[in-house]
């Protein structure tokens, strides 16, 4: 049975997969990020992992051998094409377990840079100019600051947590509804509305996919209802925000910054608006991107790969519409 790995890796991370095969798979990897090479050896593959690479009908079509889709992680919405999977009777699969943690980490990472003007404060010593005191007026720290979580999954609940050692306190809306109380009390959160959390947070933080009812929930309207100087973090999806609106704010200083790392069009141009704002700090889309998560990630797609070899019900199978 062969494993298509869909999204072109370094050899150093294509080692820590090939230690992590099953017996009687084999992995197949891409040499270059290439297209016609993609679609060439997806054609004799049973399943794929679909990584960064989105999951179009035409390799779908290109594939007359695969059984089997899993997502390297949970935001399959706006990636994966369902229709031609199911009209296919091909099975998806996602990944749930691995990130939360480097995700966490990494919106915790975003915030505490934007509020001491890190990248900013960097850029500006290694040209000579040392702010030891000018950029104090706007450097909150983050004890006593309210931090609004839109969405509560694995990753929001881990970022909680590391939150609330700062000494904060924490709002939050939830498609599927509030917490037990015990769980609140325990992350020092409450739930409250979405326009709540808009009026009341010091930092919103976004953790829900993209789909129809979520693209472009952050926009002039709502950041319009934010908190004068409060800091938005993005490590969800690049559509759930209106990018141009994000940068008015930041230019009228609004917002006093923001901390992004996914982007409506993926890889972002250097001549984005974005880039030319001091007060953003932008990653590219790697908030999962740690070797620790990477290996958490690989151990649980190669057991539900060998699960579904076997013949055993698959971890996180999506039902396909």
């Amino acid at each position: 049975m062969k494993v298509f790995y869909t999204a072109h890796a370094s050899e150093s991370l294509y080692d820590i997969m090939r230690a992590m095969v099953p017996p009687g798979m084999t992995l197949v990897t891409l040499d270059r990020n290439s297209d016609p090479e993609r679609y060439a050896k997806i054609a004799d593959c049973e399943i794929a992992i679909q990584a960064n690479a989105t999951f179009p009908a035409s390799l779908v079509a290109a594939a007359p051998k695969l059984q089997l889709v899993i997502h390297q992680g949970v935001g399959y919405h706006d990636t994966v094409d369902l229709v031609a999977l199911k009209g296919r009777g091909i099975r998806l699969a996602l990944t749930a377990d691995g990130t939360a943690e480097s995700v966490a980490e990494h919106t915790v990472l975003l915030t505490l840079a934007v509020c001491r003007h890190l990248v900013f404060a960097d850029k500006e010593l290694r040209q000579g100019r040392f702010h030891r005191h000018d950029l104090r007026p706007t450097s909150p720290e983050l004890t006593g600051r309210t931090i609004g979580y839109v969405g509560m999954g694995r990753i929001a609940l881990a970022a909680a947590e590391r939150f609330k050692a700062f000494g904060t306190q924490g709002i939050y809306t939830n498609r599927s509804g509030p917490l037990p109380p015990a769980r609140e009390r325990e992350l020092g959160i409450s739930y409250r509305t979405f326009d709540d959390i808009l009026r009341l947070s010091d930092v919103l933080t976004l953790h829900v996919p993209l789909g129809p009812d979520t693209a472009g929930m952050i926009d002039a309207a709502a950041i319009a209802k934010m908190k004068p100087g409060a800091i938005l973090i993005n490590t969800a999806r690049g559509g759930l925000i209106d990018e141009q609106a994000l940068c008015e704010a930041l230019r009228s200083e609004h917002l006093l910054g923001a901390g992004i790392d996914a982007f409506a069009v993926e890889p972002v141009s250097p001549d984005h608006p974005l880039c030319a704002l001091d007060n953003v700090v932008l990653t590219p889309h790697y908030s999962g991107g740690t070797s620790d998560a990477f290996r958490r990630k690989m151990q649980a797609i190669f057991t539900n790969a060998a699960r579904f070899r076997d013949g055993l019900p698959l971890n996180n199978e999506v039902e396909l519409p």
